[in-house]
């Protein structure tokens, strides 16, 4: 997969260096998938919640910090539009972010 946005997951672990490592695993990951349906992310990610828009949620570092991609599977590519705390997550749409 193509991922767009590296820069919005560099951002967030300058703030919560905890999650450097699980986010850089998780790009690593990502960026040598071929993900063309959501079957496949849920092959490699049991816990990946699937929901309106295309819109997929990750969950990262044991579940601390939510991460929501917009996939576009025929063009191989995903959006990162969103990565916080729980908290932070409650307070958006995922489905429209």
């Amino acid at each position: 997969m193509r991922l767009i946005a590296l820069g919005t997951l560099r951002n967030f672990w300058d703030r919560h260096p905890d999650a450097e490592i699980p986010l850089r695993s998780w790009y690593a990951d990502a960026s040598r998938a071929d993900w063309r349906r959501p079957a496949d992310i849920k092959a490699a990610y049991r816990n990946a919640s699937f929901i309106a828009n295309n819109r997929v949620v990750f969950n990262i570092k044991g579940n601390d910090y939510r991460l929501v991609a917009a996939v576009h599977y025929n063009r191989g590519m995903m959006f990162i539009r969103f990565i916080g705390t729980h908290r932070e997550y409650d307070r958006i749409d995922a489905r429209t972010i």
